[in-house]
């Protein structure tokens, strides 16, 4: 009789880490630092809003996550022959991004940004089907407890410190500091290993699908609908506010250093604390029971928010609170749903799976978010975040009725 661990072995800690900081830095440069840094210097909200396009390839991901799945372009490996190269890429367009300003340059600043939003969705399909065949059921919710802290870590670079440095010493120094600290933090990559071996497993599971993995793999499954269906509302809501978040808080009268040093504490030490948080209400609790305390949770927040636009006179720490309370739930959702997609995922086609069911969720956030500005323009911030009080209520309701209790995809959590 084998005896499993619940917590992940070092290394795989260690390379999912690293992997997971240098992906979230250069995404969280663009749509948490450079709303506050488009508001200063005089764009409208309704451009800023526009940032939701960059969520675009995160996706349509799922389009190419087959191909990604199925070849390898050297001999580095399976998944380490995609990630190096993707990282490469960004750190090159973020260096030329140094040299442009975001006072003039908004088109091409675009531009670059969905090339690198498009590497990293890249490298995340490789990144996500590793943490899929590494991690053992039983260590689902601790290993994206480590995902969510690394986040966390990606935003307090990319977002926080990002703005700091805006703030004190411009644009280009911003820009080389995150290409230099993007490159430190993919350096874990060395430590990847990727043992073929597990293959043996799947010969008694699916040798066919195994050779071939594909979208309509996913979509014959009996409970596809359900999943996708929970994976497209659960977070319907989080586009309205988050989008928001920032040039809320600017046109509160918060400055771009306290916007930035609010949201990176709440990143560093309330995120970090809110994914283990989840992975221990999880093991105790069970992933249902999480997902629907979360979800009253994030609408007691948005209400709130909704509170506060209202309120002429509002206090910074009540800001900041509700800063750090809609971090906090962000960070256990995270833990919280992609252990539900890797419960969901097939060992066939892991990172195809994965990436449908992670594409799922942001297609109704990319769409809240691309007219969130515009509605905030049109309607003011209070009724904006009334609205998506509501709909996450509605939301969460429906979702928790999709996939029930029983469902195998809560299976070991």
């Amino acid at each position: 009789m084998t005896v499993t661990h619940s917590f992940p072995h070092r290394r795989i800690l260690t390379v999912l880490t690293g992997l997971y900081v240098a992906q979230a830095i250069p995404i969280y440069l663009f749509i948490a630092a450079l709303p506050a840094i488009f508001r200063e210097v005089g764009v409208s909200r309704t451009m800023i809003g526009a940032i939701g396009v960059l969520l675009i390839p995160w996706i349509l991901k799922f389009l190419w996550a087959p191909f990604v799945d199925r070849y390898q372009l050297s001999r580095l490996g399976r998944r380490r022959s995609w990630i190096l190269p993707m990282q490469a890429i960004i750190i090159g367009l973020i260096l030329i991004l140094s040299q442009l300003s975001p006072a003039d340059d908004i088109g091409i600043i675009f531009a670059i940004a969905c090339l690198v939003a498009f590497a990293a969705s890249t490298q995340d399909i490789a990144t996500d089907g590793y943490a899929v065949e590494v991690l053992a059921p039983e260590q689902r919710a601790y290993g994206n407890a480590i995902q969510g802290g690394s986040i966390a870590a990606g935003v307090l670079i990319g977002s926080a410190f990002a703005l700091i440095l805006y703030d004190h010493f411009g644009w280009k120094v911003m820009m080389f500091s995150i290409a230099g600290l993007s490159s430190i933090a993919a350096l874990p990559i060395c430590c990847m290993k990727e043992d073929v071996a597990d293959d043996k497993a799947l010969d008694g599971q699916n040798a066919s699908a195994k050779s071939r993995p594909s979208l309509f793999a996913f979509l014959r499954r009996p409970d596809a609908l359900q999943v996708l269906s929970f994976a497209l509302l659960y977070r319907c809501s989080e586009g309205f506010v988050k989008s928001m978040e920032q040039p809320f808080l600017v046109d509160k009268g918060l400055s771009l250093s306290a916007v930035g040093l609010t949201s990176g504490a709440s990143a560093a030490t309330v995120g970090l604390a809110g994914s283990l948080l989840a992975a221990l209400v999880i093991r105790k609790f069970g992933l249902f029971t999480c997902l629907y305390g979360l979800g009253l949770a994030r609408t007691l927040c948005f209400a709130g928010f909704a509170i506060a636009a209202m309120t002429q006179t509002v206090t910074a720490s009540f800001l900041i609170g509700l800063a750090f309370f809609n971090t906090v739930i962000r960070y256990m959702e995270v833990v919280g749903l992609y252990s539900l997609y890797m419960g969901a995922s097939s060992r066939s086609q892991p990172a195809t799976d994965f990436t449908i069911l992670s594409c799922a969720q942001l297609v109704i956030y990319m769409m809240a978010s691309m007219v969130s500005g515009a509605l905030a323009d049109l309607l003011g911030y209070g009724p904006l975040f009334a609205m998506a009080t509501l709909l996450s209520l509605i939301g969460l309701i429906w979702c928790m009725r999709q996939i029930p209790r029983n469902h195998p995809a809560y299976a070991n959590s």
